[in-house]
C-alpha cells in the first residue's frame, strides 16, 4: 500500500512538472512568437514607400509634359498672333502707299511737266496715329486705328546720280558705254572722295549685267512722254539678237554674266567697292530700270557738279541756292541759271538734264502694336497720264 501510495504521487508530481515544463515552454515559444513575426512585416511598408515615390514621379512627369504643350501652345498662339500683326501691318503701308501713288498723281495732274521740292509730295509725314487720319475723313471706326502709327516720305529718284545712265543703248539689244556719262561718275566720286577709277568699273559690270537682261529691248521714255525707238541695222536675226532674251546667248560670257545692279547695295559686287564707300555714295547714286535725266530742279549740288561740265561745287552750291526761291519751269531756265552761276558754254540735252520726275523713291514706316513694317517702293509716273505703277518693293531689315 505505501508503495503504491508512493509510486501514485511521484507519477502524478511527473505528469505536473511535465505539464509545467510544457507550459513554460509555451509561455517562452509565446513570447518569442511576436519577435520572429516582426521580420517579415517590413516588406509592405517598403512596398507602400516605394509606390509613393513612383507615384510622385508620375505626377511630375505629367506636370513637365503638360506645362511643356501649355508652353508650345502658347508659342504657336503668340507666332499666329504676330503674323496677324504683321499682316495687318502691311495692309496698312499697302494702303498708305495708294495714298502717296494718288498724291504724285494729282500733283502732276496740277503741275504738269514740272516737279520741284516745293509740291505737295516734297511734304514728310511725321509719326502720327491712323486714327487721326481716319478721324478726318469722318471714319466711324477711327478708334481702332489708335495703336497703329504711320510715318514716311517721298524721294525724287531722279535727283541722284542714275548708274543706268553709264551704258547707253543706240538701238535694242545693243550697249555701249557713255563716255560722258562715265566722266560725270568720275567727278561725282572725286567730289566724294572716293576712287575715280571705280567709274569704269562700274559702266562695265553694269554691261556686262544688261547684255544677259529683256531690259535691253526696252525703248527710252523721256519726261516729256516722247518715246524714241532707233532703227535697227541688220536683218530681224543680225546683229547678235534672240528671241529668248537672259536665257539663251551665243556669247560666251553668258554663263559667268553678273546679276543686273538693283540697287546701290549692288556696287558691292564690284571689286573696289567697300561699305564706307557705298554709304557715302548712297545719297547721291542710284539704280533704275531705264536711262534717265537729272532733275535740276531738285538735284543736290554735288549730283550737278558732276554733271554739269565745267560747273565747280561752290558755283553748283550757289546754283541750288537760287533754285529755293524760283523753281525751274522747263530746260530754258536752267540753261539760263547755269550762266548765271558761271558756266557759259553749256548746252543741255533733255534726255540728261530735265524739270521733270518719272521715277520716285516712297519710304514708308507703320507700327502696329508690336508689328513693324520698314518699306521703300520704286514708284514710275508716266509722264503723258500721270498714271502710276510700282517698280519694286524692298523692306529694309
Amino acid at each position: 500500500m505505501r508503495f503504491s501510495s508512493l509510486h501514485g504521487r511521484c507519477v502524478t508530481a511527473a505528469w505536473r512538472a511535465g505539464r509545467g515544463c510544457r507550459k513554460a515552454a509555451c509561455r517562452r515559444a509565446t513570447r518569442g512568437g511576436p519577435r520572429l513575426q516582426h521580420l517579415p512585416s517590413r516588406q509592405p511598408a517598403q512596398q507602400r514607400g516605394a509606390a509613393i515615390i513612383s507615384a510622385l514621379l508620375v505626377v511630375a512627369l505629367s506636370a513637365i509634359l503638360v506645362a511643356g504643350m501649355l508652353w508650345r501652345q502658347q508659342v504657336q498662339v503668340r507666332r499666329i498672333e504676330n503674323q496677324r500683326l504683321l499682316a495687318q501691318a502691311q495692309w496698312v503701308a499697302r494702303g498708305a502707299l495708294d495714298w502717296t501713288r494718288l498724291i504724285l498723281r494729282s500733283e502732276g495732274d496740277t503741275s504738269a511737266g514740272i516737279t520741284y521740292l516745293g509740291g505737295v509730295w516734297g511734304v514728310p509725314i511725321a509719326k502720327t496715329r491712323l486714327s487721326d487720319f481716319l478721324g478726318q475723313i469722318g471714319e466711324v471706326r477711327a478708334q481702332q486705328g489708335a495703336a497703329t502709327y504711320l510715318s514716311g516720305s517721298i524721294e525724287d529718284a531722279q535727283a541722284r546720280f542714275n548708274l543706268r545712265n553709264l551704258v547707253a543703248s543706240p538701238a535694242p539689244g545693243v550697249m555701249q558705254l557713255d563716255l560722258e556719262q562715265i566722266g560725270a561718275y568720275q567727278r561725282l566720286l572725286v567730289s566724294l572722295g572716293v576712287n575715280s577709277q571705280l567709274a569704269k568699273n562700274t559702266a562695265q559690270q553694269v554691261r556686262a549685267s544688261l547684255l544677259q537682261s529683256a531690259t535691253r529691248f526696252q525703248t527710252v521714255t523721256s519726261t516729256s512722254g516722247t518715246t524714241s525707238t532707233p532703227a535697227i541695222q541688220g536683218g530681224a536675226m543680225g546683229g547678235g539678237f534672240t528671241d529668248k532674251p537672259g536665257i539663251e546667248d551665243s556669247e560666251d560670257s553668258a554663263a559667268h554674266a553678273p546679276l543686273q545692279l538693283t540697287s546701290v547695295d549692288s556696287l558691292l559686287d564690284i571689286p573696289g567697292y567697300t561699305p564706307e564707300m557705298v554709304a557715302r555714295l548712297r545719297p547721291f547714286v542710284t539704280v533704275l530700270p531705264t536711262v534717265t535725266a537729272v532733275n535740276m530742279n531738285t538735284a543736290s549740288a554735288e549730283v550737278i557738279a558732276a554733271v554739269v561740265p565745267g560747273m565747280s561745287l561752290s558755283s553748283a552750291q550757289a546754283f541750288v541756292a537760287r533754285r529755293q526761291t524760283v523753281f525751274f519751269h522747263n530746260v530754258g531756265d536752267v540753261q539760263l541759271a547755269l550762266r548765271g552761276a558761271g558756266v557759259q558754254s553749256v548746252s543741255i540735252d533733255p534726255a540728261e538734264l530735265d524739270v521733270n520726275t518719272n521715277y520716285f523713291f516712297i519710304h514708308g514706316r507703320v507700327q502696329h502694336e508690336r508689328a513693324e513694317v520698314d518699306r521703300t517702293t520704286l514708284v514710275y509716273r508716266d509722264a503723258l497720264t500721270h498714271t502710276t505703277r510700282i517698280v519694286r518693293v524692298q523692306d529694309q531689315l
